[in-house]
């Protein structure tokens, strides 16, 4: 559901990189009152698990379209909704500027759309499952119920991105009545992979699932802290390095959207603007659409899902440490 450039207008995009920035702002001050330093690798990993997750588009039976994961309803799930969406911006960002995927001036939408709801109104929904403890059965309902309210809200607030940038090619109603229902198939199928994730998390580490009101006790898991994420670490480089090569060719929910209303997956757009930030990508991709440049070589996409699964686990620990999150002493010394 990545949104290219060309389906908002400057002042859209603006508003929406202002509400996103705001959102990160709000989310690094509370991350910083925090003080739990187990969460660093945490996001590291599992944002790395959600980038190599996305290459994956998987086939929506019967209807010539795919769908990936989004992500932030399993980030806000381990992490909490500030962590989650920030780790989500990680993710977004990588996947824009070194493998042009989703436009440079719409990054905002794309991280309110794709990032905002899956982790805050995400909390919401998996918090009221799991204040009473979690079971397979709870994960497994907050998982799915998450996903498909979390993406029907992202894939309503692209129509309406679209509506107000005044873009005739897709007509509010029309492509709202081809939007939903496509992403609320998708929503579903990322909510059972969600619940597969976070059921292993279950079993091995307990305690590293958020917002559970009966806290589980370290020795509970059947696995330690550090081979859980060592596993989780593997499946993130098998699934971006061999499983994206099996990902499906149809296009995904937006494109197959806009091709049914518009007859096309891209629109043009023309304007400073618009050159400027295609020429900002273009210098910083240089793993296009997840392929080396010019070529149709499987390897590019291997070498991407790897690299990129790399630069988001640098990014997110990098981050962490230069702006201290978790890492609040009074917060400890308080409780």
């Amino acid at each position: 559901m990545h949104m290219a450039d060309a389906l908002v207008i400057p002042a859209v995009a603006g508003v929406m990189y202002a509400a996103s920035a705001s959102a990160a702002g709000v989310s690094i001050h509370k991350v910083r009152l925090e003080n739990d330093a187990k969460k660093i690798p945490v996001m590291g990993i599992m944002g790395a698990f959600v980038f190599a997750a996305q290459m994956i588009n998987f086939t929506i039976p019967g209807t010539g379209s795919s769908g990936h994961l989004c992500g932030g309803m399993m980030l806000t799930a381990l992490l909490g909704p500030y962590a989650g969406f920030l780790t989500m911006i990680g993710v977004l960002l990588i996947q824009c500027l070194f493998f042009a995927d989703g436009g440079l001036l719409a990054l905002g939408c794309n991280v309110w759309n794709m990032a905002f709801y899956g982790c805050f109104i995400g909390a919401l929904i998996w918090k009221a499952f799991m204040k009473n403890g979690a079971d397979k059965k709870k994960i497994i309902a907050a998982s799915v119920i998450g996903s498909v309210v979390t993406l029907q809200l992202g894939a309503f607030s692209v129509t309406l991105e679209t509506l107000i940038s005044g873009i005739t090619e897709l007509p509010f109603s029309v492509f709202l009545g081809v939007m939903q229902p496509i992403h609320l198939a998708i929503g579903f199928v990322e909510g059972l992979i969600t619940a597969a994730v976070l059921c292993f998390v279950h079993e091995a580490r307990p305690e590293l699932l958020w917002g559970v009101g009966v806290a589980a006790k370290e020795g509970e898991g059947k696995l330690s802290f550090k081979k859980t994420l060592a596993i989780l670490g593997v499946a993130t480089l098998l699934v971006g390095g061999i499983l994206s090569l099996f990902a499906s060719a149809f296009p995904d929910g937006l494109e197959w959207s806009m091709e049914k209303v518009a007859g096309t997956t891209e629109l043009e757009a023309a304007g400073t603007v618009y050159e400027t930030a295609e020429s900002v990508q273009e210098a910083t991709a240089f793993l296009p659409d997840y392929a080396f440049p010019e070529s149709e070589s499987a390897i590019g996409t291997t070498v991407s899902g790897i690299v990129g699964a790399l630069l988001v686990v640098v990014l997110c620990v990098g981050a962490s440490y230069l702006f201290r999150f978790f890492r609040n002493k009074r917060a400890k010394a308080a409780a």
